[in-house]
């Protein structure tokens, strides 16, 4: 398994590191448009659609990224998009949450695939823009996600239910503790003073989240990464509570010792565009 997972990884980063410093952002968007379309086609299996609308989920999907990008989205302001997704991923992943398990099978198929379409949708928009804003910008988002997962894990190892009686979300994911979402959010408050330090320091041409918050004030700085590591989390357990209604263990195999391309990303899914709209509005 460890190996399978080393050799995906590399393969991933071969693929991704240089579409990502690509001088253009086309690269980046190609790979993000290939990585969504296969997001789609996990969400249609996950909601229990066969293989072929599955895989017209993951085409349509697709379709719907490649029409934003030539009608010219990725240029234009999308603040009231990012405001809207923003609103619907915090009142919606906390009603989804408070709803467990039990309460997914009970949200209307259809309702459940149109949320999902739109959620990825919008992640690509916010991913490719973000991109186009700078490699700078966009890696002081996608790092934030990496180190709140990364805190969280070896908190949770170090320090879980030490101070809390109570786990996380037993029902919906055993293995988190509060201890870990408390270590995610040290870890990237942290990083956001440390990267904005950086920033000033080496005079960036492009600033980074870190700093577009900082020079409105850095108590907004440190809302806004608790915040997004709080964000972080809910996309991970909504992703959980739908696997666990479905009865699957990974989203796909679509990457070896890794699980599916939903899996990687579920983290990012709300915190992409909340932090576009956090840096633009």
């Amino acid at each position: 398994m460890l190996k399978q997972r080393i050799i995906t990884a590399v393969v991933l980063l071969a693929i991704l590191l240089p579409a990502l410093f690509y001088p253009s952002h086309v690269p980046f968007a190609c790979v993000m448009l290939a990585l969504i379309a296969a997001a789609g086609w996990e969400w249609g299996r996950l909601n229990g659609y066969g293989p072929r609308i599955s895989l017209f989920l993951g085409a349509e999907i697709a379709a719907l990224c490649g029409l934003s990008w030539w009608l010219g989205l990725l240029e234009s302001s999308l603040l009231p998009v990012w405001i809207a997704a923003s609103a619907g991923w915090v009142l919606g992943g906390a009603a989804l949450l408070r709803a467990a398990v039990p309460g997914w099978p009970r949200i209307p198929r259809g309702l459940r695939l149109v949320g999902g379409q739109l959620a990825l949708w919008v992640a690509w928009l916010a991913a490719v823009q973000a991109r186009v804003v700078g490699i700078n910008f966009l890696l002081s988002v996608l790092v934030l996600v990496w180190v709140a997962d990364v805190f969280a894990y070896f908190s949770g190892r170090a320090f879980g239910l030490k101070f809390t009686r109570n786990k996380l979300a037993p029902t919906i994911s055993p293995g988190k503790s509060w201890e870990g979402v408390w270590g995610g959010m040290a870890g990237v408050l942290i990083l956001a003073l440390a990267w904005a330090w950086c920033d000033s320091a080496l005079q960036a041409s492009v600033a980074s989240l870190y700093t577009r918050l900082a020079e409105r004030g850095w108590w907004l700085l440190v809302i806004s990464v608790i915040f997004l590591a709080a964000m972080s989390v809910v996309g991970d357990l909504v992703e959980s509570l739908i696997k666990r209604s479905a009865g699957a263990k990974d989203s796909s195999a679509l990457l070896p010792g890794h699980g599916g391309v939903l899996d990687r990303v579920d983290a990012l899914l709300p915190t992409l565009p909340i932090a576009m709209m956090l840096a633009f509005l």
